[in-house]
């Protein structure tokens, strides 16, 4: 219940009445002013958060921004690329989030705390003063009255009359002060209605600017989004790969440590020991030694006892080596050289008996030991047999299988491959199996194929092209990979194009039923990359290009019609442009280079404060006449059912945003490309499934539809039942300007208000076809309410 008004006849009054309604008035002004101080305090508390926040965000940005990934090999694949400037990217964002920020809060303090505080100071602490003289006066009066009323009338009446005065006179002041005082504490209570209201929404108001900007970059920042997961994913598929392959090399470095060798390096190296004779003595010098059978040179370079101490190195030419007798030396696994550099015999010792078989056999020493090589796998051949295997396995799994989910990425048993490769390779009777009989599932065809393929004695894309296809795939210009594999397809000899054919065309057409089995290109690449090419060296180098190896099956795979409809016509593949020299034609994604927003912005002045003059500078810098239309609450209209924005389209260069069930769907594919947990991929490969955050929009309602104008960028704001045409209020084009009032932010609202709801039509042409200004003001003034429109827009002035 309100209070009772008070009265100015009342002050003359003074009745208990009235001084308990003055109370209730002054308990009120007392309890708004604790408000005040209770707003304001918490107002700096939140600036003050929003701005250690802020900071915080923008260290954790400039950490980001200072990580750089280095990368093994000399070329990042795409998806590597994406991710190694991801950081860079995600800094960006975040500087440009925290600049709308600081721009927000620099200002709050002047929207909210200053306003408060000096409603808080001038108005209830003038009010307060006038209390205090209210009360003075009150006790002087009323002391006086008391002393008067205690007169004696037998005093003189000159003295009487005097006395009489003088109370008149003090009654006069107290009652004036108490009409002062009950007018300001009644305009008290009905102007903090909105002296109170003003500030904390103008406050709210810029808050909730910084919000709307930050939903557009949220926006801006989806796309992206969904792109560098599919490239994380890739690349998480790419790695799976590659881990296998150095696994199985690392097993074969354990068990024959110096049978890898890459082109260039020296027969065999390794530390030995040299017999140096003194005058004082003999000593034992430590070598590194590195020996070239064909040239016969023998380097070797003193090492020092302490770690990295290194000195000069001596080049020797061998003539013979002769293994030294065990009882001629009291040193074990010594052996003798002959040099043309040196005379004499130089007396080297290894480092163990196998060691020294391995040195001497190198040298052709005069007792050397062969040791038998270690038994490889055998090999297959591609011959007629295992044409006729890939044709039968192919037919088994298209006929049944071809819709099975993860096909080629799951295992079979390891017997049954055994046994159907056994039974199939008989000699005695080659390629006498039934594939299609309830014997053979899926998964032992696939696995059998697949092992076929890799065990043959030279992979189908033959260790000559080896390189020169991974440099092709290498490449930057999208083009030019395409092209150059092409041409490096037909130099492959023509048993091994006719399998590399039928075999495409078949991952081809298991790519389309990708829906049910959930097999994608990249993921076919992932698993036949290591299977149709392979590196002649075992070297963890040649592990590292296996994602290049990928990106050539996946290229053959998108692009089979193409490169088997016939041979290029030049079939000379163009020469490998040089790295990061020419522009990427496939650029990486990125969302720090996108145009700029049209941002909603305040009032900076009001249109007597800036004149006529509405040049204004456009987001980017550039100077425009075209005056920037605000951004008006209003109600919005129903969302379209499964409709988009009005008036919203995607921005260019950037990919269209997925919606979230269609980024599930792509990254649960990628993921199968890897393996579940406990199994291995039929490449070898295990893939640890990629981790999805949970969206806000899975919590929360769909957003209500933006409303734009006609251009699409965010302008006035119509309101559904409005049926007039839209009449857009410029203003001057600064986001966040120095000290805004909240009276300047007020006009703006008003006269949002006002256009969007009562101005018709007709009224709003013939406004715009009125000449003068004064005319103008007066046609107005009469169609609003008294003190409705504060300021005219300066599109109408």
């Amino acid at each position: 219940m309100g209070h009772p008004p008070l009265e100015f006849s009342d002050c003359y009054l003074d009745s208990p009445d009235f001084r308990e309604r003055l109370k209730c008035y002054e308990q009120e002004l007392e309890r708004t002013n604790k408000f005040i101080k209770e707003v304001i305090k918490d107002g700096n508390a939140l600036i003050a958060a929003i701005r250690g926040y802020s900071s915080a965000v923008q260290k954790f940005s400039q950490t980001l921004q200072s990580f750089q990934f280095d990368f093994i090999g000399d070329t990042l694949t795409d998806d590597e690329i994406n991710i190694a400037e991801s950081f860079k990217e995600f800094a960006e964002l975040l500087h440009e989030v925290e600049l709308e920020r600081s721009m927000m809060v620099q200002n709050a303090s002047d929207l909210l705390i200053k306003p408060l505080e000096n409603f808080r100071k001038e108005q209830i602490g003038f009010t307060k003063e006038r209390k205090k003289k209210f009360e003075k006066d009150g006790e002087k009066f009323y002391s006086m009255l008391d002393r008067h009323l205690h007169l004696s009338s037998k005093k003189k009446e000159s003295q009487l009359q005097e006395a009489d005065l003088q109370v008149d006179k003090e009654r006069h002041n107290f009652f004036e002060s108490s009409l002062e005082y009950v007018y300001q504490i009644q305009e008290v209570q009905e102007s903090k209605k909105f002296s109170i209201v003003e500030p904390v929404l103008a406050f709210l108001h810029s808050l909730f600017t910084y919000n709307n900007l930050t939903v557009e970059l949220t926006q801006d920042f989806l796309p992206y989004k969904q792109q560098l997961q599919l490239s994380l994913q890739n690349t998480r598929n790419h790695f799976s790969s590659t881990r296998e392959e150095l696994e199985d090399l690392k097993k074969r470095m354990k068990e024959a440590p110096l049978t890898c060798k890459l082109p260039g390096q020296p027969t065999i190296e390794g530390y030995l020991y040299t017999q140096e004779k003194w005058a004082l003595g003999i000593s034992w010098v430590k070598y590194y030694c590195q020996y070239e059978k064909e040239a016969k040179t023998l380097r070797m370079t003193p090492m020092d006892q302490k770690p990295g101490a290194k000195q000069g190195t001596l080049d020797l030419t061998l003539k013979s080596c002769v293994r030294r007798k065990t009882d001629s030396i009291d040193k074990r696994f010594c052996f003798d050289i002959e040099t043309n550099e040196r005379a004499g015999t130089i007396t080297l010792q290894a480092l163990s008996e196998a060691n020294r078989r391995l040195w001497m056999e190198a040298m052709d020493g005069k007792e050397p030991i062969y040791h038998s090589p270690i038994t490889k796998q055998e090999e297959m051949e591609l011959n007629e047999v295992g044409f006729k295997f890939v044709r039968k396995c192919i037919n088994a799994v298209e006929t049944k299988g071809i819709t099975t989910e993860g096909i080629y990425r799951t295992v079979g048993s390891n017997i049954q491959v055994q046994k159907l490769l056994n039974t199939f390779f008989d000699p005695k009777c080659p390629g006498d199996v039934d594939l299609q009989s309830g014997d053979w599932d899926i998964k032992t065809i696939t696995s059998s194929l697949k092992f076929y393929l890799r065990n043959l004695s030279e992979p189908v894309m033959t260790y000559k092209l080896h390189k020169e296809l991974v440099l092709a795939a290498k490449s930057e210009n999208l083009d030019y990979r395409l092209g150059a594999i092409h041409a490096l397809v037909y130099k492959l000899p023509d048993k091994n194009r006719e399998m590399l054919e039928l075999l495409i065309q078949h991952l081809v057409n298991i790519c389309e039923h990708s829906r049910e089995n959930l097999m994608s290109p990249s993921n076919m690449g992932v698993i036949f990359g290591p299977t149709l090419m392979r590196a002649q060296e075992d070297t963890v180098a040649a592990m590292m290009n296996i994602k290049f190896q990928n990106i050539v099956v996946e290229i053959l795979i998108e692009h089979f019609g193409k490169i088997y409809s016939g041979p290029p016509e030049d079939t000379t593949a163009p020469p490998v442009p040089p790295p990061r020299v020419a522009a990427r034609r496939h650029k990486p994604i990125t969302i720090s280079k996108r145009p700029l927003r049209e941002r909603p912005i305040f009032f900076g002045a009001s249109v007597e404060e800036t004149g006529a003059d509405w040049h204004s500078q456009t987001p980017n810098g550039s100077s425009s006449t075209e005056v920037p239309k605000p951004l008006h609450r209003s109600r919005l209209p129903a969302p379209r059912p499964g409709g988009e924005e009005p008036g919203r389209s995607p921005a260019e260069g950037r990919p269209y945003p997925r919606t979230e069930a269609e980024v599930g769907r792509m990254v649960a594919r990628l993921q199968d490309g890897g393996v579940k947990s406990g199994s291995k991929a039929a490449n070898g490969m295990v893939a640890s499934p990629a981790l999805r955050t949970a969206t806000l929009q899975a919590k929360r309602p769909a957003p209500r539809p933006g409303i734009y104008s006609k251009e699409g960028e965010p302008g006035a704001v119509v309101l559904p039942e409005a049926r007039h045409k839209e009449c857009h209020c410029p203003r001057e084009n600064s986001r966040y300007p120095n000290q805004p009032s909240p009276l300047h932010i007020m006009r703006w609202i008003d006269w949002g208000v006002w256009e969007a709801s009562h101005l018709e039509s007709s009224a709003c042409s013939s406004a715009r076809g009125i000449g003068k200004p004064e005319q103008l003001e007066m046609w107005a003034q009469a169609q609003q309410p008294q003190g409705l429109i504060r300021s005219l827009p300066p599109d109408l002035s």
